[in-house]
């Protein structure tokens, strides 16, 4: 094999709290994720040296970038002396909360373990991610988790019930360092009960589960659009809509499609970058 190219999902935060931090200086967490249909394209080649391209993005192409980092630790804790052209093909907003820089790493490291035949199980895979950053091992694992520590501890859970995402990206992307230090100083307004949200998930009940839903950096990182996109989804009968991840993405949770079709009608009115998506039970898989 030669190359390998490799569809890698974005997710969606149902619930996030923080609860501490952990020695390595990141924020602890405790969070239900979900896995979406918006999907990284990512294009591996066997070569000498780890080069990069992006389509789509305007995106540093060095040790800056997750799936550049990505590529160099997988090469170093394989042993190996070789290398790896990689071409991205961007889906996912840049700084939208939604792990696009994430999935674009646990491709890269799926696709060198199916390229060059490494010998990584799919927890050592998500070992090696937690050291390109705190999303990718749930990017690898992918479908519903319950996800804690800084992001390396990663739980399957049952799939959601019947569900529609309509998500809204607005015009501006926000940095999870600085959110993070807003959150330091600012705290949070209202937390997620993630408790109840495993328990209404392991009932398979749905309405229980949206009532569980928030996420505590909202208060800190929240942009000027969010409070009136949260406003549209909920007119337009979302069951719950929130900021997903440090954001600037946000979205609403709808129990039929009609509903979610109607909702991005309605904010297709004012916002550019409007999907409607779907909940998926899978992680980076080759195309």
């Amino acid at each position: 094999m030669n190359s390998v190219t490799i569809l890698c999902p974005a997710k969606l935060n149902l619930t996030l709290d923080i609860t501490g931090l952990a020695p390595n200086g990141y924020h602890t967490m405790d969070m239900l994720m979900q896995a979406v249909n918006l999907t990284e394209r990512v294009t591996l080649t066997r070569s000498q040296t780890i080069s990069l391209t992006v389509a789509g993005s305007r995106l540093p192409l060095d040790e800056k970038n997750t799936a550049y980092k990505a590529a160099r630790v997988f090469f170093e804790e394989e042993g190996l002396l070789a290398g790896v052209e990689i071409h991205l093909e961007k889906a996912v907003p840049v700084r939208a909360g939604m792990a696009g820089g994430s999935a674009d790493a646990a491709a890269v490291l799926y696709g060198l373990s199916l390229l060059y035949g490494g010998h990584f199980t799919r927890a050592e895979l998500c070992r090696l991610g937690a050291k390109v950053g705190a999303d990718v091992p749930f990017c690898l694992t992918g479908g519903t988790a319950h996800v804690t520590g800084f992001g390396e501890r990663v739980e399957p859970l049952n799939p959601l019930p019947f569900c529609r995402f309509v998500v809204v990206m607005p015009g501006y992307g926000v940095s999870t360092p600085q959110a993070f230090a807003a959150y330091d100083k600012v705290g949070a307004e209202r937390r997620p009960d993630t408790q109840a949200a495993l328990s209404a998930l392991a009932a398979g009940d749905y309405h229980a589960l949206t009532k569980t839903m928030a996420n505590a950096l909202e208060r800190a990182s929240a942009g000027p659009d969010t409070a009136q996109i949260c406003s549209i989804l909920t007119q337009c009968g979302a069951d719950a809509a929130l900021m997903t991840g440090s954001g600037a993405a946000v979205y609403g949770i709808f129990s039929s499609d009609e509903a979610a079709l109607a909702a991005r009608t309605a904010l297709r009115k004012e916002y550019k970058k409007v999907w409607l998506l779907q909940p998926v039970n899978h992680g980076p898989i080759a195309e």
